[in-house]
């Protein structure tokens, strides 16, 4: 991806993002994001200076955002300047994410000093060691379906649950389509036909990442997400997987419990920071 990372050095920012895994090896927690990075990956993205800068017009901020992977040598102050330009004629919010492995180390705190609000602190959470399926997986519910959908047809269903725009789900079905790590996209539908749950997994190697999981209001509390990850789980294990990870609003209080349910634990934090109130939506 460019320009060679330098050492982590201390693992927490003055505003918060940092690792807490200490039993998982940094090494790890550094793969991940790196698969993380690769596959939220759009087609409208370019280097900069140490900088993979992306002004995708989705629903999903990894693929909007700049992430500042390595030092670079110019002054942050002139790229953030040309990246504005950038994101301006995009039509986009100026949008930077925050995580431990941040370069230069000191640019979160420039960023909250020259006053630019902290949004949307996610967990990264993993399960370290996915050897085997789960134990108990429970199956799919009686009368129920279980399709695999391409890019665009997942797109359009997990899009049509969220409430997404049309250039939104668009956006989204480009970006997985060419995508650098293959999805797998999974719908469960009942007996109506009506999808009730869907998800993604998208693997590079012996990592899976999950993404997209969406239960519709009307099935929530009733274990299906559990269900359904567990499912998922399996479907990469068998395909070579043997670590998983994800990344949750780290507000997200039940679908973090289903994810410790089912032995993920947290393995780091980001955000993000913006120049503008329209970033923080």
């Amino acid at each position: 991806m460019g320009g060679q990372r330098q050492g982590v050095g201390n693992t927490q920012s003055s505003a918060g993002a940092q690792v807490l895994a200490p039993d998982v090896p940094l090494a790890v927690l550094q793969r991940i994001e790196d698969s993380s990075l690769n596959a939220s990956a759009p087609p409208q993205q370019r280097w900069l200076d140490g900088w993979i800068v992306r002004y995708n017009p989705g629903k999903a901020k990894r693929a909007r955002c700049i992430n500042a992977v390595a030092p670079g040598v110019r002054n942050a102050q002139d790229k953030l300047a040309e990246c504005e330009a950038l994101f301006r004629e995009a039509g986009l919010p100026l949008v930077v994410r925050i995580t431990p492995f941040t370069q230069p180390a000191g640019l979160d705190a420039q960023l909250a000093a020259q006053g630019w609000p902290l949004f949307d602190g996610t967990r990264v959470m993993v399960l370290p060691h996915l050897a085997q399926p789960p134990a108990g997986t429970p199956c799919l519910p009686a009368g129920w379906t279980e399709s695999v959908e391409d890019a665009q047809a997942f797109a359009h269903t997990v899009g049509a649950l969220r409430g997404s725009s049309q250039v939104e789900i668009e956006a989204h079905a480009q970006r997985v389509t060419h995508s650098p790590v293959p999805y797998t996209g999974v719908v469960w539908r009942d007996g109506a036909g009506q999808v009730q749950v869907c998800g993604q997994i998208a693997r590079e190697g012996d990592l899976v990442g999950l993404y997209d999981i969406f239960t519709a209001p009307a099935a929530r509390g009733r274990g299906l997400a559990t269900a359904f990850c567990a499912g998922l789980l399996v479907r990469a294990g068998r395909a070579g997987a043997r670590t998983a990870y994800l990344q949750v609003d780290a507000a997200n209080a039940p679908a973090r419990q289903v994810y410790l349910k089912l032995g993920f634990q947290d393995g780091y934090t980001y955000h993000y920071r913006s120049s503008n109130e329209a970033g923080t939506h």
